[in-house]
């Protein structure tokens, strides 16, 4: 992982290309939640995310390594790739994306708009992964992974930013799609010195973490079907399920109602859009709201890039009675 002089580098990089995103605490959360709650607001990049942070950090690295490439290859369902199309095209790099059929279409025309060339594979996540290896050795790319330390530390000056803003947070919750968002976040709350329980967050569709972290080895699960596409891993990353399971307190799983419940309160509490995996955190922390009692707790809004239509469905629909 990295020390603090990589971090305090990583962020001044950073903030070349992208400003730091804002931390809020939202009143009416508090009302419905029963504690205080913070909301570090990653929907307010340029790409609506915050992998931005990880692909600038990683494209410069990877530059300052070597000759340019002669292009790089990823898979994504859409925000890893915008981030790499951004960064990309900040520095002169060509982009190949791979995405599932039925990707996301508005996640797809943000990648073709930033310059990525974009190939639809598969069903799903995992198999777009494996079209980018054999894309990558055919063409001579080079091979960006999901997870990589550099990606990890180019995310993590976001939980700087929020550490250093909102001071003694008891609870954080953050989504897991591959890992490096909280892995990030474990590695800037352990070289702060901070007591802070970090909590992460999957869709019971996709619970591939929650199962390796309770069964304490690797578990793949054969589907992934979720309305939070940033979350729909079904093969955890072993580095990343290493610092995961030393670093976390709990991983809660939470239902696909759950997860529309929470982006319909962050619509009416804070007038913010959130994609499925950006609502995750709440809605874990909306499940256990009875345990936060009278905290100080921050989730991470880690995207807003949903389509119109199927957000307008959510919209559409009543919070939970409970809720």
């Amino acid at each position: 992982m990295f020390n603090r002089s990589d971090l305090d580098r990583a962020a001044s990089l950073i903030y070349r290309h992208i400003s730091p995103t804002p931390q809020y605490a939202w009143p009416l959360l508090a009302a419905r939640t029963g504690c205080e709650v913070w909301v570090k607001h990653e929907n307010h990049t340029p790409t609506g995310s915050f992998k931005v942070r990880g692909g600038i950090v990683y494209m410069d690295r990877l530059l300052r390594r070597s000759q340019p490439p002669a292009g790089i290859v990823s898979a994504t369902r859409g925000n890893h790739g915008q981030s790499l199309a951004f960064a990309g095209r900040a520095m002169g790099v060509s982009v190949t994306i791979v995405v599932p059929h039925g990707n996301s279409t508005e996640k797809n025309a943000a990648m073709r708009a930033l310059g990525a060339e974009l190939i639809e594979h598969g069903s799903d996540f995992e198999d777009a992964r494996q079209e980018s290896i054999r894309l990558a050795e055919r063409r001579g790319l080079h091979l960006v992974p999901s997870f990589h330390p550099d990606l990890v530390l180019g995310v993590a000056t976001y939980s700087l930013e929020l550490f250093q803003a909102a001071r003694q947070i008891d609870t954080l919750y953050v989504p897991i799609g591959l890992g490096s968002g909280i892995c990030g976040a474990i590695q800037v709350r352990d070289l702060l010195g901070l007591p802070t329980q970090i909590v992460g967050v999957v869709a019971e569709n996709a619970d591939a973490y929650a199962q390796s972290f309770e069964g304490g080895e690797i578990v793949a699960t054969e589907s992934a079907n979720t309305i939070a596409d940033g979350i729909s891993c079904r093969v955890p990353a072993p580095d990343a399920f290493a610092i995961i399971r030393r670093g976390v307190a709990r991983i809660v799983r939470v239902a696909e109602g759950e997860i529309k419940d929470a982006m319909r309160a962050l619509h009416e509490d804070t007038h913010n859009t959130a994609e499925g995996a950006g609502a995750a955190a709440l809605a874990g922390l909306m499940q256990e709201r009875e345990r936060q009692r009278g905290r100080k707790v921050a989730v991470v809004l880690s995207g807003g890039n949903v389509d119109r239509t199927l957000y307008a469905d959510v919209l559409g629909e009543n919070l939970s009675p409970a809720l």
